[in-house]
């Protein structure tokens, strides 16, 4: 049953990273046309909540999703079970939602969290 909750799981942040992949990747093309500075970068994100919004939702499926993936790279090629295959999803995956969290907080409300 484990098994079927997590390959939804990865299936449903699939579904949720798609539109903000393309979203994120129009606001990258959108933004480098003028050839906007970081600094202009920063001035248009930070204190903005739907920025935060955006990418915090993004941060937290691609935790998700990447946990869950590397979970099954570790069970089928490295053949890890049981205990340490479940720490080791739960280890990457906090360390990704820390990171992106970190970068999120930083890129819209300026400075580490």
């Amino acid at each position: 049953m484990l098994t079927l909750r997590l390959y939804m799981m990865q299936r449903i942040t699939a579904l949720l990273m798609a539109p903000l992949v393309l979203g994120h990747l129009a606001v990258m093309i959108y933004a480098i046309q003028g050839g906007i500075s970081a600094e202009e970068i920063l001035g248009r994100t930070q204190g903005s909540v739907a920025w935060f919004l955006f990418y915090g939702t993004f941060v937290v499926a691609v935790a998700i999703h990447g946990a869950i993936g590397l979970r099954v790279l570790a069970h089928e090629w490295g053949g890890l079970r049981g205990p340490a295959l479940e720490a080791l999803m739960w280890i990457i995956g906090a360390g990704l939602l820390a990171v992106g969290a970190r970068a999120v907080w930083a890129v819209t409300f300026g400075g580490a969290l």
